[in-house]
């Protein structure tokens, strides 16, 4: 049953919905090739030394920024659906709490990357 109050893709919390989901997909995508390239790291020191020069790209390092995004969405994300499952939830608070969510994913993304710098 479809609640009234629901307004379909145009709702944050679909989009909620949706970046939690797609975060978890491309973390689970990044997971395997994360464990390939430190195996290779540890079989070989100079796999190693390859690797750490390649993290230097500039590439690279945007894409850190995005996977540390996606780490801290997920995490935000998780946390707003445990509050949803087993705290008070209120409905007039949902885009409150999805924009709190959003908030935390970015200002960490966000000091990640100054960090780099």
């Amino acid at each position: 049953m479809i609640r009234s109050d629901w307004r379909g893709r145009g709702h944050p919390a679909y989009w909620a919905f949706l970046l939690h989901r797609l975060s978890g997909i491309l973390l689970a995508l990044f997971l395997p090739l994360h464990f390939l390239a430190l195996g290779q790291a540890l079989a070989r020191e100079d796999a190693l030394d390859a690797l750490l020069a390649w993290t230097e790209r500039p590439l690279v390092k945007l894409s850190e920024i995005v996977l540390v995004f996606l780490l801290a969405a997920h995490l935000a994300g998780g946390l707003r659906l445990l509050v949803v499952e087993f705290a008070g939830w209120r409905r007039e608070s949902d885009k409150a709490i999805i924009a709190a969510a959003a908030g935390a994913a970015a200002f960490c993304a966000l000091i990640y990357a100054l960090n780099l710098i």
